[in-house]
C-alpha cells in the first residue's frame, strides 16, 4: 500500500495530498483543482525537478515501526459491523437488473500499481472532423447498497477510505470494493456508463449516463501508459487520450481553472518490513485522465443545476485581497506578471523547476480556502461553483472509495430517466455536507500524521547534520523549507529567510514520539 503526497485526485490504493501541512489541510477538504497539472515538455525533461531527482528512496531501516498508533490514536475501525458485512456478500448474489450490455466497449482502467478498488473505465474515440467520444465508466456502488440499511449506514460513518501505507480503511467491504463492485480486467461488472460526444474544441455536445453492464480489456498505471506514449504504442483504446487530454486542459484554462504544481512525497514499504520517502514527479497522463474525471463531475452538476435538486463540491471565489497578496508575492520573488493575466494563468505558466515558483504556489494557496459540499433542493445555491475549477463541480467518479458519489450519481440518474428523486434521497441529501466534511477532515489528519511519522523516523539519527533547502513560506522569525534530500519538509527558525530562496539548514530536532521535525537556518 502506498501513500501518496502529492497533487491529485487518488485514484486506486493512493491518496494524493500535497507536499505542504497547509495543503495537506487544504486538500483534505477536497480542493480539486489541485487534481490537474500541466506538463511541460517531455517525461524526461519534465522529471528534472528543481530537486534534481526524479525518484529518490530514503530507506527507515527499522522493521519494527508501524502505523498501529495512528490507528489507535484517530480511532480508526478495524472491521465492519456483521451485519454490514452479511448484507456486502448478499449484494454479491443479486442480479444487477435491466441494464444496457456495454461490454462490446473496449474499456481499459488507468490506476496505480497494484490498485485493486478500480472506480473507472475510460474508452476514447476520434470521431470525423477532430471530435471525441468518451465512455466513462463508473462502479455502480448503488446496485450493491441497500437505502437505510445497515451497510449504508456504516459508509455513512465512514465517509470515505482512509489510505495508510501499511494498508486502508475501507468505506466498502472489500468484498465489494475490491471485488464484485471494481471494475477488474475481463469481468463483467455493472457500472454507470457516461458518454461524452465532444466537438474539436473538447466541449461536450452532447451527454448520456444510464446503468450498464461493461468489462473492462486491460488494467494499466500511469507510468506504464506513460512509456507508451514515448514508445509510440499507446492501447487503441486510449490513443487519443493525450490530445483530447491536452484540449480540456486548454478549456480549463480559460475557464481560469487554477493549478498548483508540486512533487509528490510517497510513503512505500521496502518489502522488508520497514518504509521508504520516495519523491516522484507526475507524469502527464495523471493530468490528462484528471480531466475525463473533471468533465464528468462537471456534467453531473450541470444535470443537478437544471434539475436544481442535488450536491455539489463548492469552493467560493477568491477575493481581491487574496488575488493582490498573490501579486505582491510574485513582485518580491521577481515573478513578472504582466497586466491583463489571470492568475490562472500565470501559474500555468511558471516553471516548477524555479524554487520562487514553488514559494509562489503555496502562496497561491489563499486562493483556494473554503471548499465544502453544497446540498440543495429547489433552489440552486448562491454559490454554485468551485473557483478551483471554474465551473459548477461535483463528485460522482469515485464511489467505491468517496460517499457522496453515490448520492450525486443516483440523483443524475433520477433526473435524466424522467423519475422522482426517491425520497430517501431527498432526504439523505442536507446531511451529506456534515457527514463529508467530517470525514475529510479525519483524512486529512491521518495522511499528515503518516507523512509527519515517516520524516522524524527517517530523519531521527541525523539531528545536527546539514543540508539543502527551499524556503516556500517566510514568516516572522522562522520558514517552512523542504529538504530535497531526504524529501522532507519542517518549521525553520532563522530571522529574515529569504523566501523562494535556497538556503543551507541544520537539523536540530527529529522526535519520533511527537512526530516533528525542526530545522534552524545556518
Amino acid at each position: 500500500m502506498v501513500l501518496v503526497v502529492g497533487v491529485g485526485i487518488g485514484w486506486g490504493p493512493t491518496l494524493m495530498r500535497p507536499l505542504l501541512r497547509a495543503r495537506l489541510i487544504l486538500l483534505g477538504s477536497g480542493l480539486l483543482l489541485l487534481m490537474t497539472r500541466r506538463v511541460n515538455g517531455t517525461a524526461t525533461d519534465r522529471s528534472r525537478l528543481w530537486l534534481g531527482v526524479a525518484s529518490l528512496v530514503i530507506r527507515t531501516g527499522r522493521a519494527e515501526l508501524d502505523f498501529s498508533g495512528i490507528r489507535t490514536e484517530f480511532g480508526l475501525p478495524q472491521e465492519f459491523p456483521a451485519l454490514a458485512l452479511a448484507e456486502a456478500e448478499q449484494a454479491v448474489l443479486r442480479a444487477p437488473g435491466e441494464r444496457e450490455d456495454a461490454t462490446a466497449l473496449p474499456l481499459v482502467t488507468i490506476d496505480p500499481p497494484g490498485a485493486k478498488d478500480l472506480d473507472q473505465a475510460l474508452l476514447i474515440l476520434r470521431r470525423p472532423g477532430g471530435r471525441f467520444r468518451v465512455h466513462y465508466a463508473i462502479a455502480d456502488v448503488g446496485g450493491f447498497v441497500v437505502p437505510g440499511g445497515a451497510l449504508d449506514a456504516e459508509v455513512r460513518k465512514r465517509g470515505q477510505t482512509l489510505y495508510l501505507p501499511d494498508g486502508n480503511v475501507p468505506l466498502h467491504p472489500t468484498v465489494l470494493s475490491e471485488g464484485a463492485a471494481s471494475l477488474l480486467p475481463t469481468q463483467t461488472r455493472p457500472a454507470v456508463l457516461w458518454t461524452f460526444d465532444c466537438g474539436a474544441d473538447g466541449e461536450p455536445e452532447s451527454v448520456r449516463v444510464r446503468r450498464a453492464v461493461v468489462r473492462s480489456t486491460a488494467q494499466f498505471d500511469y507510468e506504464s501508459v506513460q512509456a507508451t506514449i514515448a514508445a509510440g504504442t499507446m492501447h487503441p483504446s486510449i490513443e487519443a487520450l493525450p490530445d483530447f487530454g491536452r484540449l480540456r486542459r486548454e478549456r480549463a484554462l480559460d475557464r481560469g481553472a487554477v493549478e498548483l504544481q508540486l512533487p509528490e512525497q510517497e510513503i512505500e514499504p521496502n518489502g522488508d518490513g520497514d518504509w521508504k520517502l520516495v519523491l516522484r514527479p507526475r507524469v502527464e497522463v495523471d493530468a490528462w485522465n484528471a480531466e475525463i474525471s473533471l468533465l464528468t463531475g462537471m456534467s453531473a452538476a450541470k444535470i443537478m443545476v437544471d434539475a436544481r435538486v442535488g450536491i455539489l463540491r463548492t469552493l467560493p471565489d477568491a477575493d481581491e485581497g487574496a488575488v493582490e497578496a498573490i501579486k505582491r508575492s510574485a513582485h518580491a520573488l521577481n515573478v513578472p506578471w504582466a497586466d491583463g493575466v489571470s492568475p490562472a494563468k500565470l501559474l500555468a505558466g511558471l516553471d516548477p523547476s524555479r524554487p520562487e515558483s514553488l514559494a509562489l504556489f503555496v502562496d497561491a494557496t489563499r486562493l483556494l480556502r473554503g471548499a465544502g459540499y453544497t446540498a440543495f433542493n429547489g433552489v440552486v445555491p448562491e454559490i454554485a461553483t468551485h473557483a478551483g475549477i471554474a465551473a459548477s463541480y461535483a463528485h460522482v467518479t469515485a464511489p467505491l472509495r468517496r460517499l457522496v458519489d453515490r448520492f450525486a450519481t443516483e440523483v443524475c440518474l433520477a433526473v435524466t430517466e424522467g423519475r422522482e428523486v426517491p425520497e430517501w434521497l431527498q432526504k439523505a441529501l442536507p446531511e451529506l455536507p456534515g457527514l463529508m466534511g467530517g470525514s475529510d477532515a479525519l483524512a486529512s489528519k491521518v495522511d499528515r500524521a503518516c507523512l509527519d511519522q515517516v520524516e522524524a523516523w527517517v530523519m531521527e539519527d541525523r539531528v545536527g547534520q546539514e543540508f539543502d533547502a527551499v524556503v516556500l513560506r517566510s514568516e516572522g522569525n522562522g520558514a517552512d523549507v523542504f529538504v530535497a534530500e531526504p524529501p522532507v519538509m519542517g518549521r525553520c527558525s532563522g530571522e529574515d529567510v529569504p523566501e523562494g530562496e535556497r538556503i543551507r539548514v541544520r537539523l536540530v530536532q527529529a522526535d519520533a514520539a511527537r512526530r516533528k521535525v525542526a530545522f534552524e537556518a545556518v
